[in-house]
């Protein structure tokens, strides 16, 4: 039986279409899925992210421990609250998980793990953990729900809802986090749009999701959180990359900080094999078809593959993340095998919209 989050009773309720996804059973969405993908670019929407799962990660050597776990550097750090999108990598190079670790002092940090590799990614850390004799304690907080609000309304929305989260989290920049008691509120997201992720106690999500549908937040699912994400070109774990995936491969070098002093565990396979690919966007040009994840692209430097694809509502084109071959450019046009068909694409470099506006040709 698929897990289910504290949320799920209200979903039904509300004629949600239920999927099985990474083991949970969550909705993909609640009648229309372009009507919420445009509810977040142009107000508010509202996910259940319950899913996914926080890991508390203590003790005196918190911060040593995941200076070396993590490919991104946590001593960027400095101040309560701040957040890092990060790889957890293995020791050929290849992406555990994405994940985003939040700093509250040097012996507390939080993580923020993908929910169909939660016990994997637990595995691994307790492993480090006891290979490397760390004293840290990663506490699972399964008694957490996660709810995202997302848009440009967003945060006047959870304000309405809870305004006495106003004072502390009206001053977050992006990418940072605030703690009002047990509540956390994070100005962090997967759509390209503001707003916030509030991790609270489970046995107050109902309460909370309704106070947040009363201000005006539409509930989405996740139909409309891939599209929007893709839109965005933010990376799905599984699709975009995986455990045989180099985050160098996958559009994510930038959160790689390969400097030669740093060790983490990785980073000699990516120094040994650098990028092999080019990550980037492809917007189709022809009519005829949708761009969709192992299609194959045949580029004028060889052979690449998209990794995830889509039909976009907010371009109104089909657009796709693809590894390229070497040497691959933005402006370039490309032929995908799409069914039995040869169609033109252009390669773009992503995000394909940010904060409502797109950001690629379309022609």
């Amino acid at each position: 039986m698929p897990k289910t989050t504290p949320l799920n009773a209200l979903h039904r309720e509300a004629g949600a279409r239920m999927v099985d996804f990474g083991g949970w059973d969550m909705p993909v969405n609640y009648g229309s899925q372009i009507e919420e993908h445009h509810a977040v670019r142009k107000a508010a929407g509202l996910f259940d992210v319950s899913h996914m799962l926080v890991i508390e990660v203590e003790g005196a050597d918190a911060r040593a421990f995941l200076s070396r776990a993590l490919a991104n550097d946590v001593g960027k750090l400095a101040s309560p609250g701040k957040a890092l999108y990060s790889c957890l990598l293995n020791e050929r190079g290849g992406v555990v998980d994405d994940l985003i670790v939040y700093f509250f002092r040097d012996d507390a940090f939080r993580i923020v793990v993908n929910a169909a590799t939660a016990d994997a990614d637990l595995a691994w850390l307790e492993a480090l953990r006891q290979r490397w004799g760390s004293h840290v304690t990663l506490t699972p907080r399964r008694d957490l729900a996660l709810i995202a609000v997302q848009g440009p309304q967003a945060r006047e929305a959870a304000w309405k809802a809870f305004p006495h989260l106003k004072a502390a989290s009206g001053p977050l920049k992006p990418f940072s986090a605030a703690r009002v008691g047990d509540v956390m509120v994070a100005r962090t997201g997967y759509t390209g749009e503001d707003g916030f992720e509030i991790a609270l106690p489970a046995a107050r999500a109902v309460e909370a999701w309704r106070a947040l549908v009363a201000a005006g937040a539409r509930p989405a699912g996740l139909g409309a959180r891939d599209t929007l994400r893709l839109e965005a070109g933010m990376n799905l774990y599984g699709q975009d990359m995986d455990a045989n995936v180099s985050p160098l491969d996958a559009g994510l070098a930038w959160t790689v900080a390969l400097a030669p002093a740093r060790d983490f565990v990785g980073a000699e396979a990516l120094r040994a094999k650098g990028a092999r690919h080019e990550f980037l966007g492809l917007v189709l040009t022809d009519a005829g078809g949708v761009l969709r994840a192992h299609q194959k692209v045949a580029a004028a430097a060889g052979e690449g593959e998209v990794t995830s694809g889509t039909f976009s509502p907010t371009l109104q084109k089909s657009i796709a993340l693809a590894r390229l071959p070497r040497g691959t450019q933005p402006g370039e046009v490309v032929r995908v095998r799409v069914r039995d068909k040869s169609l033109a694409a252009r390669v773009v470099k992503p995000p394909f919209v940010r904060n409502g506006k797109i950001l690629v040709p379309t022609e």
